[in-house]
């Protein structure tokens, strides 16, 4: 599925988006876990400061 992503990124269409990756603690478990998202490019800035 990672390939699918990354390829469609990579095309004309998909060169307007950015996908963040955030590190984040589970509040049940303390386990660190991954999310990710993918935002339109001139929104990476609100994406980033907004806290989750």
């Amino acid at each position: 599925m990672a390939k699918k992503v990354v390829a469609t990124l990579k095309t004309n269409d998909g060169s307007g988006f950015a996908k963040i990756i955030r590190t984040e603690r589970s509040k049940k478990t303390g386990a660190y876990f991954f999310s990710e998202e993918l935002v339109s490019a001139d929104k990476v800035k609100e994406a980033l400061a907004k806290k989750k």
